[in-house]
């Protein structure tokens, strides 16, 4: 039976649905997501009448601009009108695609957080506390440290994940036949694709068969793990594989590649939170991160309340980014 898991952390809040055991998906949500998400319905002026992709710009109350698609028909430029956001803001390298809206009816309205997106599933949801750690039971840094790195092993196959401008790559290598590894490497990048919500348009690099039935034999291995809706092309000749999904916000994996550092100073934080012991709490981080969490006095706090304990910070350019630890004047 299906399950969200749910915890509301230091500087992030998370979730994992749990299916036969296993965390089919990974959702976060960071304290800088809090502004303007999916369904956000706000005020706006329009900016630019639209080009010749069909995208103009609005100018939402506050001062963020958005790319609106469609432009009603007949509106001028600095035309009031009423937006609801349709896709969130997204990093791609060192650049930031902006907002993308579209025009509505709609009385202004906060879009929902991660808990209330989780909710409006109608998958039964279990809210976390720092008793037995059920996420990390079920794999929950393991499928944090595959995001970061995009390396998702199986026993049958390997997927390197690469995310570029255009698309994200998935591409699947693997010791055995051919078609074996075709077949569990489509399934493999299906659970991949769910479980770290990745969107927009996906290649899937297979291995080549020249069999027809395996090729429909891995499109269909994929069909089976990967909830629609989607789109998907055939897979051709060459081992190809192209998927389309709507894409309303970043992907685990953009989430923590886009920034390194802030992904090790919140599991830090959150390694912290479940130290065992007592008396004051001592972060041992790279300097890097010890500087992120010390510019955020209320994470320290937030974790000296909740232990009950003081809370330090120690740097330590020894360690790597993300091998930060935490320890206890008594233990």
């Amino acid at each position: 039976m299906a399950e969200w898991l749910y915890e509301a952390g230091i500087g992030e809040n998370r979730a994992a649905l749990v299916e036969g055991g296993r965390i089919v998906e990974m959702l976060v949500e960071r304290d800088s997501d809090a502004g303007l998400r999916v369904g956000t319905v706000r005020r706006a002026r329009l900016t630019r009448k639209a080009d010749g992709s069909g995208r103009g710009l609005a100018t939402l109350d506050g001062g963020i601009v958005a790319q609106i698609q469609p432009v009603p028909p007949g509106l001028t430029e600095g035309a009031a009108l009423t937006v609801e956001v349709v896709r969130e803001a997204l990093r791609e390298g060192a650049e930031t695609k902006p907002l993308r809206v579209r025009a509505t009816d709609a009385d202004p309205v906060d879009g929902p957080n991660l808990r209330a997106r989780i909710d409006r599933t109608g998958v039964s949801v279990r809210v976390l506390g720092l008793g037995a750690d059920l996420l990390e039971g079920h794999g929950w840094s393991e499928g944090i440290e595959q995001a970061a790195s995009g390396v998702v092993t199986t026993p049958e196959v390997l997927l390197r994940i690469a995310l570029t401008p255009a698309m994200t790559l998935i591409d699947v290598d693997g010791a055995g036949a051919a078609a074996d590894v075709a077949i569990a490497g489509a399934k493999a990048a299906g659970e991949a694709i769910r479980r770290f919500g990745i969107a927009g348009s996906i290649g899937i690099d297979l291995p080549t068969v020249a069999d027809r039935a395996t090729r429909q034999a891995a499109a269909a291995a994929l069909d089976a793990v990967l909830p629609q809706p989607f789109e998907r092309t055939a897979v051709n000749g060459f081992g190809f594989l192209q998927i389309v999904r709507r894409r309303a916000r970043a992907s685990l994996i953009e989430t923590v590649q886009a920034d390194p550092v802030l992904t090790a100073a919140l599991a830090l934080l959150r390694r912290a939170e479940r130290t065992p012991g007592h008396g004051a709490i001592t972060l041992h981080a790279h300097s890097a991160v010890a500087a992120r969490i010390a510019a955020r006095a209320d994470w320290l706090d937030a974790l000296a309340k909740g232990l009950g304990a003081g809370a330090a910070l120690r740097a330590d350019d020894a360690l790597a980014i993300s091998a930060g630890h935490a320890s206890r004047a008594q233990n």
